[in-house]
């Protein structure tokens, strides 16, 4: 399995061991990483069964003051940025996940932000025979998970889990 990290996170693929398929033709992602792995799908020659995407990135519908927020936010203390960003992601949980972090770039918060998931190329995606998990946890506070479960049920099955945030524990 091909499994691509979100922002501010390494090796977290071990948080989502009861959603992973581990296999040669399954590609999976979380949050920043679900577009890099739907990149990756998109543009492979290679055989893909299964495109997982946890908690993705799905910033879309925000609007423009809402990205630029993020990104002077992050520019002008990215140590107290990414530790309110952590606490979000945790909600409503809280616990100790310091093994996975990592700093992520202004450059990279830029790219998940502006980031618009191509309808075409889902569709296509699909139409290949590509099976599409979407993974989206109902107390989300980093992506409006309705608007992401409106917008990826038509190109997959998606999965609305009650009581759990972005990192799907509750």
């Amino acid at each position: 399995m091909r499994f691509y990290s979100g922002f501010c996170f390494k090796n977290e693929q071990e948080l989502f061991a009861d959603i992973l398929k581990e296999n040669d033709f399954t590609v999976a992602g979380f949050s920043k990483g679900a577009i890099e792995a739907f990149e990756y799908v998109k543009n492979s020659k290679r055989r893909v069964d299964t495109l997982i995407l946890i908690s993705p990135a799905f910033f879309q519908t925000k609007d423009e003051k809402f990205k630029k927020l993020q990104l002077i936010s992050y520019r002008r203390d990215p140590k107290k940025y990414i530790e309110n960003f952590y606490k979000n992601v945790l909600y409503p949980l809280n616990f100790d996940i310091k093994k996975y972090k990592k700093v992520g770039t202004s450059e990279e918060l830029n790219r998940l932000l502006y980031y618009v998931w191509d309808e075409k190329s889902l569709k296509e995606i699909k139409k290949r025979g590509v099976n599409i998990e979407v993974y989206l946890g109902e107390k989300d506070k980093i992506v409006d998970s309705n608007e992401a479960h409106d917008f990826f049920k038509r190109f997959g099955t998606v999965y609305f889990i009650k009581n759990v945030g972005h990192i799907l524990k509750g």
